[in-house]
């Protein structure tokens, strides 16, 4: 392979689409991942996440020649980490691997290139970074073009997201901006818009926490409607119908390693002033434990009725409908929940969109919704909309698979 316009530093569900994207453009990808068996996989052409299009996108660039990963980066114009950035502690972020796939390009970098974060990040990380290598390479301080641009894909439609979807791009400086500008002009069709690095940061924060204060509010209304004896799904319909409102849908919790987690990063960081944004993360995890409770008080009101246990399906393990991504899943959450206070009833666990599970024996959601006395709808999965529900069973519907 010929030297790698770009080194991919992080090949999971966001770094192996872009690499695949950046590769069918004829440049050339070196992708870097610590999983040797994702390296194999991706050197075989194969892939190892389940996202439309990719095994494709993967296959031809690999046979082409212009992707090829291992554990360990090499020289390259272009640098971008697209790391996770996990927790520690109480729902601290943990910049730990940005720092480690930062320091691992260290020693490559050279004049003229170019370092791009696209990993979640708290605000000042990336410039946290810039202060990393000036003072390990303080001979390359103004010589090379640092900046942030974070993504905003949504899992099962990235290939067309990462071309068409705005972007947004900052740099620690103006020059970094226009640098990091003309490089994501090369493949992205949506627009480019510039701003400074923090403001980026930030940015990502925001829309994945705007995104959870809307549910927290639909989530909020469904518990009170449920005490106060009204159908959510009607009501929020109805609401709806005015020229100014658009109240979400509610569901079992919110999940994904996004809209779930981000807002943290900034309560972390801003305790005081991020009250709201708090708050709904609190009503969503909140959610998740009330739907485990309320399925414990259906199945022992089912037990004093019948006088005996039910056979009980709980209806997808996803973090949302048609999926396969099980990431900070609320649905897994209420699962686990569910089970740890069975006893003897039947468990039916379904989830369409994947064969098996470490954890849960799965059941085809036909024979699961044919043998259960109760149905909990967790994920609106599409399969499930079309079902035939008799009379008999008991519904929990948490999902608006039936409204």
């Amino acid at each position: 392979m010929n030297n790698p316009g770009v080194v991919m530093v992080g090949l999971g569900y966001i770094g192996l689409p872009t690499a695949a994207l950046i590769a069918q453009n004829k440049t050339y990808v070196h992708g870097v991942d610590i999983n040797p068996s994702v390296v194999e996989t991706i050197n075989a052409g194969k892939i190892h996440i389940v996202e439309p299009e990719l095994d494709k996108a993967v296959a031809d660039a690999v046979k082409e020649g212009y992707l090829r990963a291992d554990v360990k980066p090499v020289e390259a114009n272009t640098f971008l980490i697209v790391v996770p950035t996990p927790f520690k502690g109480k729902n601290e972020p943990d910049i730990s691997f940005v720092e480690a796939a930062t320091k691992a390009v260290l020693p490559l970098l050279k004049e003229g290139d170019l370092y791009i974060i696209e990993s979640t990040s708290p605000i000042g990380t990336t410039e946290k970074m810039m202060q990393l290598i000036f003072s390990e390479r303080p001979e390359l301080e103004d010589k090379i073009y640092i900046a942030y641009c974070p993504e905003r894909v949504l899992p099962g439609n990235v290939m067309y997201e990462l071309v068409h979807n705005d972007r947004v791009i900052g740099g620690v400086d103006e020059k970094s901006t226009e640098k990091a500008l003309a490089f994501y002009r090369q493949f992205i069709k949506g627009e480019l818009h510039k701003t400074n690095a923090r403001t980026a940061e930030m940015c990502k924060l925001v829309e994945n926490s705007s995104r959870d204060v809307q549910i927290a509010f639909a989530n909020e209304l469904s518990l009170i409607c449920d005490k106060a004896d009204i159908n959510v799904w009607e009501l929020i319909n109805l609401a709806n119908k005015h020229p100014r409102v658009n109240i979400l849908q509610p569901g079992c919790g919110v999940g994904g390693h996004c809209i779930a987690v981000d807002p943290y990063f900034i309560v972390a960081d801003y305790p005081m002033e991020s009250q709201i944004i708090g708050k709904a993360r609190e009503i969503n995890n909140y959610k998740s434990f009330w739907c485990a409770e309320k399925v414990q008080t259906t199945k022992l009101e089912f037990e004093l009725k019948n006088g005996r246990k039910p056979n009980i399906a709980l209806m997808g393990l996803a973090f949302k409908p048609n999926i396969d991504d099980l990431r900070e899943s609320p649905a897994k959450y209420i699962a686990q929940k569910v089970l740890q206070n069975a006893n003897n009833e039947e468990y039916y666990i379904v989830e369409p969109n994947i064969t098996e599970h470490k954890v849960f024996k799965l059941t085809d959601y036909k024979k699961a919704v044919d043998n259960a006395d109760i149905i909990v709808f967790l994920v609106a999965h599409e399969e499930f909309k079309d079902l035939n529900l008799s009379k008999e069973k008991v519904i929990l519907d948490f999902c608006g698979v039936i409204k």
